[in-house]
């Protein structure tokens, strides 16, 4: 009875289209920012900051970047790690050499660098897609990691490659380096995450967003009606990468601290990769669930055991954790082939039913 709209009238196009048309959908979403902005900084311990929730909204920004190339644009990229890595030396050349610009610029650069080698590595989805597609982007991984392992400028000719994010403020208060603290660290990446979520949201509801679909369900019929597949599939490469940049620079500045290659390689693409179809295609909101559901059920399994008074060796606990989260991926994907996100609508739609049957 609570979740309904009955009596919400709307007087003009824009509050018809706005993003929450529902007043309880605005108050929820308004209250779990609130909570996420305020809760964890003073509630949260350090390993929870530091091990659980930063690389949660790292991930979340890299899945929706992804979700717009992937699940928007139909457009399948193995290519997500590499281009991640891209942001990642990016911005450590950029602080490095610049050391006044802010950090904030920095991420933005970083993108920026990111999606113009998204665009190159786009041109073969002109000529190419489905798996064909994903294999060519899975050369651009190989290819980009390869590079930042050989050259060492990019490392700053650094005798073991790694790359380490120094110290950093934003209006007075350090956000990157040894020097910052997680909570700093934590708010930085909810404020990055929830802005980019937000510009996300938009674009796909706009023309862009309608002509990636278009491309995504038909490319034939979408080229005769009169979006440009040129255009179209690289923008959507060129955005997506820039998404992935700035995570990935996040990921060593936020995060890691310090990183090397080994950090970006293809197990990482695969990681944001399940995100996506685990939490929806198509889907902002999606991106975040699927990026929760991957971070939080291998935490859960690990500790599963101890809380039910069991003693595993180290080896076999790892390979059930394995298998459990397997045959979860497994049955979600069975239950509900469009990811959380769906199952979300769908819940929605029975709370404005209830109590009639649905």
């Amino acid at each position: 009875m609570i979740y309904r709209e009955a009596g919400q009238f709307k007087t003009s196009y824009a509050s018809d289209q706005a993003i929450f048309p529902i007043a309880q959908d605005r108050a929820v979403v308004l209250l779990a920012l609130a909570a996420a902005f305020v809760g964890p900084p003073l509630l949260a311990s350090e390993y929870w900051l530091q091990a659980i929730l930063i690389p949660l909204l790292i991930y979340s920004l890299a899945a929706i970047g992804l979700n717009l190339l992937t699940g928007y644009a139909g457009q399948l990229s193995l290519g997500t790690g590499g281009f991640m890595a891209v942001g990642a030396y990016a911005a450590f050349k950029l602080t490095t050499a610049f050391p006044q610009v802010s950090i904030v610029l920095v991420f933005l650069l970083s993108g920026l660098v990111a999606a113009g080698v998204g665009l190159v590595f786009g041109i073969p989805s002109l000529r190419i897609k489905g798996f064909y597609l994903a294999v060519a982007t899975l050369a651009s991984q190989f290819f980009l990691v390869w590079l930042f392992n050989k050259v060492a400028w990019f490392s700053n000719y650094a005798s073991s490659g790694t790359i380490t994010a120094p110290d950093r403020a934003v209006l007075g208060v350090t956000v990157t380096g040894p020097s910052a603290t997680a909570s700093a660290r934590y708010l930085t990446a909810l404020a990055l995450v929830t802005v980019f979520a937000l510009v996300a949201k938009n674009l796909v509801r706009g023309r862009v967003g309608r002509s990636w679909m278009a491309i995504r369900d038909r490319d034939i019929a979408a080229e005769i009606i009169g979006v440009r597949p040129l255009r179209t599939k690289l923008l959507a490469f060129g955005i997506s990468s820039f998404y992935c940049g700035v995570a990935g620079a996040e990921l060593v500045f936020l995060y890691l601290g310090s990183a090397e290659t080994q950090a970006f390689d293809i197990g990482l693409s695969f990681l944001i990769l399940f995100m996506v179809i685990i939490g929806g295609r198509g889907s902002i909101l999606g991106s975040v669930l699927g990026a929760v559901f991957i971070v939080l059920v291998p935490i859960f399994l690990t500790n599963a055991p101890h809380a039910l008074g069991l003693r595993l060796p180290v080896a076999l606990q790892k390979q059930i954790e394995l298998m459990v989260f397997g045959g979860l991926i497994v049955f979600f994907l069975i239950v509900e082939p469009r990811g959380l996100a769906r199952l979300w609508q769908i819940t929605k739609e029975k709370l404005r039913l209830w109590p009639f049957p649905h």
